[in-house]
């Protein structure tokens, strides 16, 4: 048993490395992309079967993002950014939790060396895609600010004083402003990565240790870790959003 920090690559397209890591995020996205046009195609006025789940699943969403922004058009602007990273965060934490973690692959290298590939590895145990999610919401945050109060009103949060001059405490908590959102995006990245990685390493030790039982309560307990780490994501960002379009008086 090899454990990696990085991604493992299972094969090549061309000259781009497919990594197992990669290949969970594909599939994960075709997975709710294909679902979501099947249930808006066979929608019904009453909601049954996948409809029902679903729309119980956004409906709680909503209500969640409007407990936070007290503001409904505001909660309807954010639901699609918020509900799209909850529910890919999710599925790709809990589809390293499948049968086969870490023991299912490509057999690299011969004889005592020999190792395994693993096919299954969840997308955020990459710090390539966490960083990834990271920089793209931290751009949303700033994109959204911009949006709601101007370039000028909006920059006002980084560069002017709340006096109007261009040296003094404003220019210090502007500078603070600055650094705050590079360190949106690294504690973002790595709380992320180091709650699932840390799973997924845990969970293939025990099973190797203790193939059978005792690895079931670690298996429960890397489920809630998964939901958990998707909410507090999607969450973070939302009070994110909502702080970018205050202006910066507030």
């Amino acid at each position: 048993m090899e454990i990696s920090i990085v991604a493992e690559k299972l094969f090549t397209l061309g000259t781009f490395p497919v990594t197992n890591a990669f290949l969970i995020g594909v599939i994960v996205s075709l997975f709710l992309i294909l679902l979501m046009q099947k249930v808006v195609r066979n929608k019904t006025l009453v909601p049954r079967g996948a409809q029902n789940v679903i729309e119980s699943v956004f409906e709680a969403l909503l209500n969640l993002i409007e407990s936070v922004t007290q503001d409904k058009k505001q909660s309807r602007q954010f639901f699609p950014l918020i509900a799209t990273i909850f529910l890919f965060v999710l599925f790709v934490n809990w589809i390293g939790l499948f049968p086969g973690l870490g023991t299912v692959g490509l057999l690299h290298g011969e004889g005592s060396h020999a190792t395994i590939i693993p096919f299954l590895r969840s997308t955020s145990a990459d710090l390539n895609f966490t960083l990834a999610l990271s920089l793209i919401t931290v751009f949303m945050v700033q994109l959204t600010g911009i949006t709601a109060l101007g370039v000028v009103h909006y920059g006002k949060k980084f560069f002017v004083s709340p006096f109007h001059k261009p040296y003094g405490i404003g220019t210090l908590v502007g500078v603070l402003e600055l650094v705050s959102e590079i360190g949106k995006t690294i504690s973002f990245t790595f709380r992320l990565f180091g709650n699932v990685f840390a799973g997924e390493v845990l969970l293939t030790v025990m099973l190797h240790l203790v193939p059978f039982f005792l690895p079931l309560p670690f298996l429960f307990l890397e489920i809630f870790v998964g939901f958990i780490q998707a909410i507090v994501f999607s969450m973070l960002t939302l009070v994110f959003l909502k702080t970018a379009t205050l202006p910066a008086e507030h």
